[in-house]
Parts: structure tokens; C-alpha cells; sequence
């Protein structure tokens, strides 16, 4: 295997175009590259490529459109981070509500082990759980001004306090451990099944890292699909062998579940300020056609038709 070593900006032009690239201005391809880093905007070339097997970008590409694509995905990536942090501050609300409702305000209360599944096999997951829940208090407790205002006036954090400390990681397996009718009362509020509710907050945790971390997120694909929705069928998505070539493992599956957990104004929303940077792209974008660069999203052509679905 060959080692990498350091390029300099000037040699990381030459590779670039060594590889077909365009550069109209090679000054602020520089700037561009010292600011933002080679490996994160050379991350985006794929789209660009020949093919699989051909490295070099397709003739006529330019350095502009490739950075067009890096700043596109910077803005998807934020705005989906946004509405992520909205569902994060909904299923922390709704799931402190119902356990505080049922169970107490009191951590000795809340946390304790019968209020959460006692399936055998989920034992250790409920102690792990309630483990780095008990974690967080003794961490933050003192140091995040509201906990440390309940401990200073009440002696106990409630939970409607605490989630404000946990991770959406956290947060989510907390739901996997829940009594099943704990989890079918929460699930309820979102019209879907609990199993889904389960699998839409372990992704949504994942897609929250993602853009935390600024990972490339428009071909960002799960390891673990989405259940089929009415929205793949309404929406009429090709399949493949039975299975539906969009909205399963993409970014188009987040949409689907961010259709389902967000309100109906702040979903349109969404969908406005997407389109609108999609949009900018294809203004940007010439070697690559628009329904390719959808595709590779994993947007089906007609993805703005979800917004107008029930």
C-alpha cells in the first residue's frame, strides 16, 4: 500500500488536474482549498467521475461546480441538522412528559428498573441505560445551570430537566427500553408503530452525527433501511427486485421520517429551503444533469410532491 504524504496546495491543484479538472482561477481554487481542506472538497469528485472504475472527472468539469456541490451539501447538511434538532427537543418533551406522568419527577423515581421493560433479554440494556442516564446527572448536574438550579432549590433533577443533558443517542435507546405500553403511548402521538418509532430515532441519532461532524450527507446511506411507508407507494418509487430504489437507506427516507414526526408548516418549510438550494445547484451544476444528482441524493424526480401528501 502506498503512504501519503503531505501535498502542497500547488500540488494539489496539479492532481486535480492531472485528473481533468478545470480550474478558471487557480488563486482561489488555492483559497478555497486552504480554507476548506482538499480531502473534504475532493470528497465530492465521485459525482463527477467517469465512472466507477475511470478516476478522472467527466470532460468540461470545472473546480466551480465541484465547490458548488461541497457548499450544497454544507446547506442541506445544516438545515437538516435544524429540523433534527427540532424532533430531538419533541421526543425529549413528549418522553419526559409521559415517564414523568406515570412514574414520578424524582430520579430515584423515574429510574427506577420496573418502570422499563422486563423482557430477559433487554436486562443489561436497561441497566446500561439507566447507567448513563444516572451518568449525566452526576456529570452535569453541578455544571449545566438547570440542573444545577434543581439540585441547589430541590434536592433531585426531574427528567423534563435532565433530557436537556442527555444525547438523542441516549434518548433513543431510553425508548427501546420502555414498557410497551410506555412505547406505543409515544409512538401513538406520531401515527406510527413503535417498532418504526425505534428504528426512525436509531437513524435519525445516526443523521445527527453526521451533520454535527460535517460528514458528507447527500450520498450518505444506513446500514439499517426504513420500513416501507404510504409515502413510497403515493409517491409511486421505482423498485428493484421488490424493493423500493429510494427512500429506504438515503436521504430521502430522513425526509420521509422527518414528514412524519415534524408539523405540518415546519415540514413545508423544510421542503421550501431544500428546493431552493437544489435549485442554486442546478444553476451551478452543467456536466451533471439535475435527475442524476437527485438520484444520487436518493431523491426521486418528483420528491417535492411528498410536501402536498397526507
Amino acid at each position: 500500500m502506498s503512504k501519503k504524504i503531505f501535498k502542497t496546495l500547488d500540488e494539489q491543484i496539479q492532481i486535480l488536474e492531472y485528473k481533468g479538472l478545470v480550474i478558471h482561477d487557480i488563486d482561489e481554487a488555492k483559497r478555497i482549498l486552504f480554507r476548506e481542506n482538499y480531502f473534504f472538497v475532493s470528497g465530492y469528485r465521485h459525482l463527477f467521475m467517469r465512472s466507477m472504475k475511470d478516476n478522472s472527472f467527466i470532460p468540461g468539469t470545472t473546480f466551480e461546480e465541484l465547490y458548488a456541490t461541497f457548499v450544497f451539501d454544507r446547506r442541506i447538511r445544516n438545515i437538516m441538522f435544524k429540523y433534527i434538532l427540532v424532533i430531538e427537543n419533541n421526543m425529549k418533551s413528549i418522553i419526559s412528559y409521559q415517564l414523568s406522568k406515570k412514574y414520578g419527577i424524582r430520579e430515584k423515581d423515574y429510574l427506577n428498573p420496573k418502570n422499563f421493560t422486563q423482557d430477559g433479554i433487554k436486562v443489561r440494556q436497561v441497566t446500561d441505560v439507566i447507567n448513563k442516564m444516572k451518568r449525566q446527572i452526576r456529570v452535569n448536574g453541578k455544571q449545566h445551570t438547570a440542573t444545577l438550579h434543581y439540585l441547589s432549590n430541590y434536592g433531585y433533577i426531574p427528567m423534563w430537566i435532565l433530557v436537556k443533558v442527555l444525547s438523542f443517542g441516549i434518548i433513543s435507546e431510553l425508548y427501546n427500553i420502555l414498557k410497551a405500553e410506555d412505547a406505543y403511548s409515544i409512538a401513538e402521538y406520531y401515527d406510527v408503530q413503535p417498532e418504526t418509532l425505534s428504528i426512525y430515532l436509531s437513524l435519525l441519532s445516526n443523521y445527527r452525527n453526521v451533520c454535527a461532524h460535517e460528514d458528507i450527507l447527500y450520498d450518505h446511506r444506513t446500514q439499517r433501511p426504513i420500513p416501507d411507508s404510504k409515502y413510497h407507494y403515493l409517491l409511486d418509487i421505482e423498485m428493484t427486485d421488490d424493493e423500493y430504489n429510494y427512500g429506504k437507506n438515503d436521504l430521502f427516507a430522513l425526509l420521509i421520517i422527518m414528514k412524519q414526526m415534524l408539523q405540518e408548516e415546519e415540514f413545508h418549510d423544510l421542503i421550501y429551503e431544500i428546493g431552493y438550494e437544489i435549485d442554486i445547484l442546478d444553476g451551478k451544476v452543467d456536466v451533471v444533469p439535475l435527475n442524476l444528482i437527485l438520484n444520487k441524493i436518493g431523491f426521486p424526480n418528483n420528491w417535492r410532491d411528498i410536501d402536498n401528501l397526507e
